[in-house]
């Protein structure tokens, strides 16, 4: 519900804003407009437009809504909201190529259209236009001070960001991985950006910058139970409302927050992880001794400590008027992601 109301509020005047900056790109190329509007949801790989649905732009929502929550006005972050959005989408092309993704939002990804090399340049260009669309802040009536606070946030998150993808590579072929390395791990490739939304949406509408870093520490905290609550929904949720196949983290390997706790307890689910390929059965044995080891409850145990502080933090951020009741509505929301 609330998504929608923020779709209603903001999302036009973002799009607008986005498609302005994707327009410095050079109209002599079209080849290179499709390959970078494609990841974007604008168009197919033909260059026609495509009505589809790629993702929520939750982040730069987000971010228009922590600006009003702030007693800013909306439309001076437009930039900085389209400048996340960009940089959210050359992550994504980055680790499709990483993570050899064949498929995202049920759309061939952009190597798989167009190759490797072409696709690492794309992703280069959606980076360089969200600076493109983060400098456009300096024509909003925003003090330099402010700017450079806002600056010096982007610019931190991009090599968290970084930080994340690394250490999630990493994980991948690294036979132990303990709870506060995953942690750490989600903070620099989940969090960080959902953080810097909330962080760059405060100083645009205050410029305070302690009052930007309560902000931040929401939603951090908000990214990390976020997060431990997909884990907890790849393992046991109800495939009619996530989405996907039963137990999905566990038949691809994924070593979420549970599955990391189990396998510090349970050998026999460390042996079924080692297995070349998992049959049903072993994927059934692997959740039975999830239970078993109290995997589940010691997840949520852990995301209502991280929400507990994000509510914590929002309080002390004394948000204002409606926005500020559409942040808590979206805080009081994430666990009503069922399973």
């Amino acid at each position: 519900m609330v998504f929608n109301q923020l779709l209603q509020r903001y999302a036009v005047d973002l799009d607008r804003t986005m498609r302005q900056v994707v327009s410095h790109l050079a109209p002599d190329f079209p080849t290179f407009q499709i390959m970078v509007r494609y990841p974007l949801g604008w168009s197919d790989e033909h260059g026609h437009p495509y009505a589809g649905q790629v993702g929520k732009r939750l982040r730069p929502l987000f971010l228009l809504l922590c600006t009003e929550a702030a007693g800013g006005d909306w439309h001076q972050a437009l930039p900085a909201a389209a400048a996340v959005e960009l940089l959210h989408n050359f992550s994504l092309v980055h680790d499709d190529i990483q993570d050899a993704s064949p498929l995202r939002h049920g759309r061939a990804t952009v190597w798989r259209v167009w190759g490797t090399a072409h696709a690492i340049n794309t992703g280069d260009a959606l980076f360089s236009l969200a600076f493109v669309a983060l400098e456009q802040l300096s024509q909003c009536g925003i003090e330099p001070s402010t700017l450079i606070r806002v600056w010096r946030v982007f610019n931190h998150t991009n090599l968290e960001l970084t930080r994340g993808q690394h250490l999630d590579m990493l994980y991948e072929t690294q036979d132990r991985v303990s709870v506060d390395e995953y942690l750490s791990m989600v903070l620099g490739k989940s969090a960080a950006l959902l953080g810097a939304c909330a962080q760059i949406g405060a100083l645009i509408a205050t410029g305070s910058e302690p009052l930007a870093q309560i902000y931040g520490e929401f939603a951090l905290n908000l990214g990390l139970a976020f997060q431990i609550r997909d884990d907890i929904l790849g393992i046991w949720g109800d495939p009619a409302v996530t989405g996907k196949s039963a137990a999905t983290d566990i038949s691809s390997r994924k070593k979420s927050l549970p599955v990391l706790y189990g396998l510090s307890r349970s050998s026999q689910l460390a042996h079924i992880y080692s297995l070349e390929s998992l049959s049903q059965a072993d994927i059934e044995q692997a959740v039975s001794l999830l239970d078993s080891a109290g995997a589940r409850d010691y997840a949520l145990q852990v995301e209502a400590e991280y929400y507990d502080r994000a509510v914590a933090a929002l309080e002390r951020a004394q948000p204002q008027g409606e926005a500020a009741d559409w942040l808590k509505q979206f805080l009081a929301g994430l666990l009503q992601r069922s399973y």
